[in-house]
């Protein structure tokens, strides 16, 4: 539990210093308060630069960063433009080699960050490495992702990836049976806690800020990948990651945004012809889903498909910048 808590063993911090000290953690928040100070108090006075980008959060997070933890560095943005915007904020400021990019409700467990860092280094062509994630309570929590294809959203939208959540046939996009044991290449992963190149960063470009919210890190590992690099879950560091601390404070905007999430990725990377198959899709997939549901979720999935159908792909999206 020492572990889950984030303390830190005095060989951890040896280990720390001596191996890493060119990472910039950059750290997104938005009226998390109390989840960005936990998060700071464990990261400590490592040998690592920390960057904090808020989001004009009106919690006082900034003043309690000033006051609190004068060595971070604060970034104050005068408007939430989205979880990717603020990101490269802060990779444009930092100074390191790598960037270890966080929400503001995860921690490293003893020496992850130096860890996670190390191991980028024995591949330079690593351009980004995912850690291995927690539930506050120590039990996994599942951090692989597939790219979004019309069949992977059927799966998930009309519920049929419960019918073999273990088949890459029909779970794919959740990763079906993946091994979280084991160092392995993958498509995505989950935006909660990852390490990024400088210079894979300097040749695809950082976060696309079209991505409010969701899928802005399936879209940065597919030009990852797109150009050759590696996308690389590691399970020799990890991380406690809450969930949901950001995103639960308005959960019909930012549920609205992740279905929006992938139809940017659908218009982008397989055209708007694609992206509107995708959109009418959802839309009979929202209606069947909102015969299952009961109470407020059944009133989110109702509300949320009324917006699909509203209007073709092309106008909800330019509706919704």
């Amino acid at each position: 539990m020492a572990a889950i808590a984030g303390v830190a063993r005095a060989g951890e911090r040896d280990y720390a210093k001596a191996r890493v000290s060119r990472v910039s953690v950059v750290i997104v928040s938005y009226n998390v308060r109390a989840h960005l100070e936990r998060c700071l108090n464990v990261l400590g006075d490592g040998p690592h630069e920390v960057i904090v980008v808020d989001s004009a959060s009106t919690d006082g997070s900034p003043e309690h960063v000033r006051t609190r933890f004068p060595r971070v560095r604060l970034i104050e943005l005068g408007r939430n433009a989205g979880y990717g915007a603020a990101a490269n904020v802060g990779t444009r400021a930092a100074a390191s080699d790598y960037f270890l990019i966080m929400n503001a409700d995860a921690w490293p467990v003893d020496a992850a960050v130096e860890r996670l860092a190390s191991f980028a280094d024995t591949d330079p062509e690593i351009g980004v490495a995912g850690p291995r994630l927690l539930n506050p309570d120590g039990s996994l929590q599942p951090s692989l992702r597939g790219f979004p294809t019309l069949w992977r959203l059927i799966t998930e939208y009309l519920f049929l990836r419960w019918l073999a959540p273990r088949s890459r046939c029909f779970n794919a996009y959740y990763g079906a049976d993946f091994d979280y044991r084991t160092t392995r290449d993958v498509e995505s992963l989950t935006g909660a806690v990852l390490l990024l190149r400088r210079r894979a960063v300097d040749d695809v470009g950082g976060f696309d800020p079209s991505f409010f919210m969701f899928s802005e890190e399936a879209d940065l590992c597919y030009r990852m990948r797109c150009a050759g690099w590696r996308v690389t879950f590691f399970p020799g560091a990890e991380f406690v990651h809450v969930g949901g601390a950001s995103t639960r404070l308005d959960w019909s905007h930012m549920y609205r945004q992740q279905i929006r999430g992938h139809l940017v990725f659908f218009a982008k990377h397989h055209g708007h012809r694609r992206a509107e198959q995708a959109r009418r899709m959802l839309v009979w997939a929202f209606r069947v889903r909102s015969l299952v549901f009961r109470g407020e979720r059944r009133r989110l999935t109702r509300e949320t498909g009324r917006w699909l159908a509203s209007a073709d792909v092309a106008t909800l999206l330019e509706r919704s910048r």
